[in-house]
């Protein structure tokens, strides 16, 4: 007994589902004009997902310019995602982060690796003596400690040291991407460019990083801090990278920062910090925090198409069921019972769902996708996302069908043989 019955009840699935898509064929117009608010339901949800998801890792991976056991010391949060007015204008009051500070912080801190300082000069075009570069490629000013912390291996060639910050030298270190670029048939090393009118003797060329975004990580330019600083002035805040020997003392070190920065900036006990401490790890857990306030919107949005839907499938059940009056008596009379006629009605709301979710996931999955195609990226498929939507369809399907298949389960069997 205890083996018949799964049998029994696999049997009876097996037949309702047969019957569900012997209806749905019978009637194709009408099964795809209800199926098509389930699929655009579904398909809004996974295309924003699958879009969002493309954008997430790109972002995540652009966002992790750090090195490991590395974080930032700045005047300005790690990212501006949702950003209010009221706290821009908190930290544009916030005094720079300055040369000086830096090097105090350089002096008072023991258990970091390293303590580079960094800041963003000028974008524009590099002139050669073979040819131009493109209009944007960006010119950082930094120090020696700055290369760990950010991950720039070298290639070829040497990278800043103290004696190039110290004496402001007319030297750069270019992006795998740029030097590629300007000098296409022979070493960077050694070469002039011009940089906003100013020549520079190339000392080195950095390892490549790849492309984020669709944009190219490696089209930039690295002169010593000092060097920026003489042309650009004086007045930006800077940029403090840290970073620990390793992830056991990372904790102590960031704390040993922030308190070497609250003693140099003068922060009394107590008194809210006037400077930022970010992270690879706190940027991207801000980026996602602002993202989740998007995924949300979106899921309302479905959630009301879906309803929507599960509504249209409702009455499109509700008429099969009127239509079907005679069927069901003669069911009924053969000995089906009241569970089988509810479970043939509930199973064909369920596929109909399904079919369209399907249709939707597929559809969304691809238009998400055109966004890693536009991006160069590698495309992505939100695995847990597509679980969800299917999942929501059957629970559409089961809901909106279930009082249909209640409807129809209690037609009186004498009557129903007896309906014209």
């Amino acid at each position: 007994m205890m083996i018949r019955r799964p049998t029994r009840l696999l049997a009876e699935a097996r037949e309702s589902f047969s019957m569900a898509m012997s209806a749905l064929a019978a009637h194709t117009l009408r099964s795809a004009l209800t199926l098509l608010g389930v699929l655009v339901g579904v398909f809004s949800i996974i295309v924003v997902m699958t879009a969002m998801r493309v954008m997430e890792s790109s972002i995540e991976r652009q966002l992790s310019s750090l090195g490991s056991q590395t974080f930032m010391i700045r005047k300005w949060p790690g990212t501006y995602f949702g950003m209010s007015s009221g706290d821009f204008e908190k930290y544009w009051r916030r005094k720079n982060v300055t040369m000086e500070q830096g090097k105090r912080l350089l002096d008072k801190a023991t258990l970091p690796a390293s303590i580079g300082m960094e800041t963003s000069f000028w974008s524009g075009q590099i002139q050669t003596r073979y040819k131009s570069s493109a209009p944007n490629v960006q010119l950082y000013g930094e120090t020696p400690g700055s290369f760990p912390a950010h991950n720039w291996n070298l290639a070829e060639g040497r990278l800043l040291v103290d004696a190039d910050v110290d004496s402001a030298r007319n030297v750069c270190v270019l992006g795998s991407g740029l030097a590629t670029n300007i000098f296409p048939n022979s070493s960077a090393v050694g070469e002039q460019v011009k940089i906003d009118g100013i020549n520079y003797t190339v000392i080195g060329v950095l390892e490549s990083r790849g492309s984020a975004l669709g944009s190219d990580q490696d089209n930039f330019a690295v002169v010593p801090i000092t060097t920026g600083m003489n042309r650009y002035g004086r007045w930006r805040s800077l940029n403090l990278l840290v970073q620990a020997r390793d992830a056991a003392s990372y904790d102590a070190t960031l704390e040993e920062a922030r308190g070497a920065m609250r003693v140099i900036r003068k922060v009394r006990p107590g008194q809210e910090e006037d400077f930022e401490i970010a992270s690879n790890d706190s940027m991207i857990e801000q980026f996602n925090s602002f993202t989740r306030d998007v995924r949300i919107g979106v899921a309302v949005v479905s959630s009301i198409a879906l309803l929507a839907a599960g509504i249209g499938i409702m009455n499109i059940m509700l008429v099969s069921v009127t239509e079907r009056t005679r069927e069901i008596g003669i069911r009924r009379a053969i000995g089906a019972k009241k569970r089988n006629i509810m479970a043939q009605f509930i199973m064909e709301a369920i596929v109909l769902c399904e079919v369209g979710g399907v249709i939707g996931v597929g559809m969304g999955i691809l238009g998400g996708n055109a966004t890693a195609y536009l991006l160069k990226l590698p495309p992505v498929i939100p695995v847990d996302w597509v679980i969800i939507g299917l999942a929501i369809c059957s629970v559409v399907g089961i809901v909106f069908g279930t009082y249909p298949a209640w409807k129809a389960a209690n037609l009186d069997p004498i009557e129903s043989l007896r309906y014209e």
